[in-house]
């Protein structure tokens, strides 16, 4: 059997990895699927030292389990490691997750971002302040310019946004950063999806970024509400 197709600057393991991981997440390989070692080896032409390697890295993502007596069982979706960017993306990846995925990460940050910018308001240092405030000042400048659908655009909402859960002081918040932005990107990477925000949703990074600056608990909080409702109804 000829080795599986890749491109060159894809490792073999991450090759294998990956078409795994895709298939799994969307029911190519159901729920109860049982393989071996010996299939992988067959399928892809990878060592069993490969193989066993794979298998080690689905585990710990929670897509199977093994055993020496069945092989490889491929484990139902209440067992995904659903936080690991791995999982998230092949969801984000795949037509028959998408929408679920997208929707568990908006309720995932429309719980946890404006209680963020509440603390972040209180605890923000001095040059996260200034950053946030310079930050939306380029938003508005970009969209003034015609580029709010431009990836710089999009990377200053995507530091924005990490820069709240960062001030916020907690280092659970921050260690959400990475899924809570995979909705900004995904908006951009998937073409049904919209991309250019709207004047209302700049104007509302722009008056978060001052209530945070200015210390004003409740109003931080309020702006970020208002700017994830927004999200719900326009462009962001």
């Amino acid at each position: 059997m000829p080795e599986a197709q890749r491109t060159p600057a894809a490792p073999l393991l991450d090759y294998v990895l990956n078409e795994l991981g895709r298939e799994i997440i969307s029911g190519t390989l159901p729920p109860g699927k049982t393989f071996t070692l010996h299939d992988l080896s067959d399928r892809f032409n990878i060592s069993r030292t490969v193989a066993r390697e794979a298998m080690r890295a689905l585990e710990q993502l929670g897509l199977v389990s093994s055993s020496r007596r069945v092989g490889i069982t491929v484990r139902p979706s209440s067992s995904w490691a659903v936080f690991d960017q791995a999982v998230i993306n092949w969801r984000l990846g795949s037509p028959t997750q998408r929408r679920a995925q997208l929707l568990s990460l908006n309720e995932l940050r429309t719980g946890i971002e404006p209680q963020a910018s509440r603390l972040a308001a209180g605890a923000a240092s001095s040059q996260q302040r200034n950053e946030l405030v310079e930050l939306a000042t380029t938003m508005r400048e970009l969209s003034r310019s015609g580029r709010a659908s431009s990836q710089s655009f999009l990377e200053v909402d995507l530091r924005f946004h990490a820069l709240l859960m960062e001030a916020s002081g907690n280092e659970m918040f921050a260690a959400l950063i990475p899924p809570l932005l995979c909705v900004l990107e995904a908006r951009s990477r998937y073409d049904h999806l919209p991309v250019s925000p709207g004047d209302r949703a700049v104007a509302t990074h722009e008056d978060l970024a001052a209530a945070i600056a200015s210390g004003d608990i409740a109003a931080a909080e309020n702006y970020s509400r208002a700017l994830l409702t927004e999200g719900e109804h326009s462009d962001r």
